[in-house]
């Protein structure tokens, strides 16, 4: 889920502001609070930063020793048992799939062998119709705790929503600690702790996803989630189309119709999914936006913006 929004730092007589930045999920990320106490705000600080490096880590499909690498090299094979938190996360993305109709699979990952975005190649439509065999939510036997791939070549990637939910967990480290005023920002996924200290909300700009120098909105929010998805951080045009990373696993080519999509919610790993799922929609990504209820801002595929972003409310998840 790729975007940017770009915090707008607000002065505090109260509370002295600090910030750490770091690179963590191939992107910048930043995490700002405002506490009184140095020793505190330094642990709370240190405890975000590691609980999105320990996602990583667990996640990430690179790394052989990581959860997502240990269920795709057995793939083909026997089941693998996993832990609460890994299938936390399977469930919300089996929901992701039914409710998506099928468009956010976590088993599409498999299409990056046909898709390079670096050399800007479009690959031949017998390469992507030889990997959609192994794309299907529904082929996993995923019977908690237990999961199985049963084809081999068969891959899980966490990437649509890894770095939405390390988000949200690095705010609950930030919550832990106590700190009542605080932001994370993964590579423009945010999710903010209560409003800043002089009780002013965060104001967050979102780029529009053709003028990179320019914003098309900046919005204020004082405690919740936004999280963007656009066609413009990945991507390369050939024969007067854009090809962008966000690929249909119905058809494995990418997504044509909007340009980009942002969505408030309570949580990062809501606001990130519906943005996602809004792309993956196309022409249809404003009536989808519209059913869910959430605040959101829609750029279409002629540039135009459509849609309304207001402060989302502190609340539990909202249904997909």
């Amino acid at each position: 889920m790729e975007g940017y929004a770009r915090p707008v730092s607000l002065s505090s007589t109260v509370m002295r502001h600090r910030r750490l930045d770091f690179h963590a999920m191939a992107s910048p990320c930043e995490v700002q609070l405002w506490h009184a106490d140095d020793d505190t705000a330094s642990e709370a600080l240190r405890a975000a930063r590691d609980e999105v490096l320990r996602i990583e880590a667990k996640y990430s499909r690179y790394r052989d020793d990581s959860v997502i690498g240990t269920i795709n090299r057995a793939a083909g094979g026997e089941a693998v048992e996993v832990d609460a938190e890994t299938a936390a996360l399977l469930d919300f993305a089996a929901r992701c799939h039914a409710d998506s109709g099928g468009r956010f699979d976590i088993t599409s990952g498999v299409l990056r062998r046909a898709w390079n975005f670096r050399d800007g190649v479009v690959p031949d439509a017998g390469v992507i119709e030889s990997l959609l065999p192994m794309i299907g939510w529904p082929q996993v036997e995923w019977r908690r705790p237990h999961i199985r791939l049963p084809r081999a070549g068969m891959e899980l990637d966490f990437g649509g929503f890894g770095k939405e939910y390390a988000a949200d967990r690095a705010a609950a480290m930030l919550v832990e600690h106590r700190i009542r005023h605080g932001l994370v920002n993964l590579g423009g996924d945010v999710r903010a702790i209560g409003p800043h200290p002089e009780r002013q909300p965060w104001h967050i700009a979102i780029q529009h996803p053709r003028q990179p120098d320019t914003l098309i909105a900046e919005i204020a929010i004082g405690d919740g989630a936004l999280a963007t998805s656009g066609d413009y951080e990945r991507y390369f045009e050939r024969d007067g189309r854009r090809y962008c990373h966000v690929l249909d696993a119905t058809t494995g080519w990418p997504i044509q119709g909007a340009q980009s999509v942002s969505v408030l919610a309570p949580l990062c790993i809501v606001a990130g999914v519906h943005a996602t799922v809004a792309m993956l929609h196309g022409h249809q990504a404003q009536g989808y936006l519209a059913a869910t209820g959430l605040p959101h801002l829609l750029v279409d595929g002629a540039g135009r913006v459509s849609g309304h972003l207001a402060p989302a409310p502190p609340s539990a998840p909202l249904p997909l």
